[in-house]
């Protein structure tokens, strides 16, 4: 049965009904504090799911548990009637009430939870949504949303923060950004982005020049066609966990965290002046992607196991790197290198097809337009191999 924070007050009458013939009563301390004479027996809810849940499957009476708002909505409705039988009875969720204090339509928006979870990859999934509500906690606080959105310039962003909805103390205000950073606020609250200013929208296959690179020759960077082309490969669905092992610039990791917004990913380098230009990229295209600095595989012992792996070098690794990705990477999975080189290109295929993946390789040749006086002519570029391996999904 969903509550409010205004407590009993905000049930019907039917409901006040079933909880004081019932048999037991489950909530939050705050939850059970409303029924003080509740003559059955109390559960106090507070990290012990699985033993509320072991308690309710003996329960021959009648059980109540109490939820905050729709216990259908990041709440313990699913987790606990996904074994027994139960109806659920749900209140206005915290969101919807949000939106209606702020007079705004939610049907568009983009619902996101950083409640008991890190912000990590928050920045992707936000950029270029135009209304975002975020359930908050103590340490995911509105304040501390707003100086990550700053850190990535997401200053087209105006906030509604709703705290303490429903109760004596509810209050209700609009903020900028940097409004927001220095507020203070309940731990019971909402916040609601509306993008109110124009931004940059990138589509898959950023120009080269856009990044920061370090720049020795012609740039150390997957060039943006052969990058459309590895990244068409590497299989990333919205919800893929991505390792970029050797990720320099940071354009493939830019461009799988864009598609992989629901997902992760994570980037290793072994060079510390190539560092400083994948944050500065990471933080242009609003991608949070976890960099680490290592030569691979150290580096690679913390990050989950990947839905697909893009290995830009191999730094002279090649075999213990093909092994490490093979051991760790999920069944149906896709690992991807380029190689500009016969004989790298024939270790890679080797080496994938003792691992038992199932290996093609593209020859990517690509000449560019350049202009000749008032003409057009073709500049080639080099030639690289993609090599992509696929893990073979497992038998049932």
């Amino acid at each position: 049965m969903g509550i409010g924070a205004d407590g009993a007050a905000g049930l019907h009458p039917r409901q006040i009904e079933v909880i004081k013939q019932s048999d037991f009563l489950a909530g939050g301390e705050r939850q059970l504090s409303y029924f003080p004479e509740f003559q059955g027996e109390t559960f106090a809810i507070k990290g012990n799911l699985r033993e509320l849940k072991e308690r309710l499957k003996k329960e021959t009476g009648q059980a109540v548990v109490l939820a905050s708002g729709d216990p259908l909505f990041y709440g313990i409705g699913a987790y606990l009637s996904g074994e027994m039988s139960a109806v659920i009875e749900p209140q206005p969720s915290s969101v919807q009430l949000a939106f209606a204090r702020m007079n705004e339509s939610w049907q568009n928006a983009k619902i996101i939870s950083v409640h008991g979870r890190p912000m990590t990859g928050l920045a992707q999934k936000i950029d270029g949504e135009e209304k975002v509500a975020l359930l908050t906690d103590e340490t995911n606080s509105p304040d501390t949303i707003a100086r990550y959105m700053l850190d990535f310039d997401m200053t087209e962003y105006d906030a509604f923060v709703a705290e303490n909805i429903a109760a004596s103390d509810e209050r209700c205000r609009h903020f900028t950004l940097d409004e927001m950073a220095e507020a203070s606020f309940s731990s019971l609250n909402v916040v609601i982005l509306k993008k109110n200013r124009p931004s940059k929208k990138w589509a898959t296959g950023i120009p080269d020049d856009e990044f920061d690179q370090r720049k020795p020759d012609k740039g150390l960077i997957t060039k943006r066609d052969i990058r459309i082309l590895t990244i068409g490969r590497m299989n990333i669905k919205r919800d893929s966990v991505v390792w970029d092992i050797g990720t320099c610039t940071g354009s493939i990791a830019i461009e799988a965290a864009k598609i992989a917004r629901d997902g992760a990913v994570f980037a290793v380098e072994k060079n510390e002046p190539d560092l400083a230009n994948a944050r500065a990229n990471f933080k242009k295209f609003r991608t949070d992607v976890t960099l680490v600095h290592a030569k691979a595989p150290d580096g690679l012992a913390d990050f989950p196991d990947p839905d697909c792996v893009f290995m830009g070098g191999t730094a002279g690794n090649m075999d213990k790197l093909i092994q490490t990705c093979a051991d760790r990477l999920k069944p149906g999975g896709t690992m991807v290198l380029n190689a500009v080189t016969i004989e790298n290109m024939s270790k890679a295929y080797q080496l994938l097809k003792e691992a038992e993946f199932d290996v093609d390789i593209a020859l990517a040749q690509v000449s560019l337009s350049k202009p000749i006086l008032n003409m057009t002519r073709f500049e080639a570029q080099n030639p690289v191999y993609i090599i992509c391996g696929t893990r073979k999904e497992e038998q049932s």
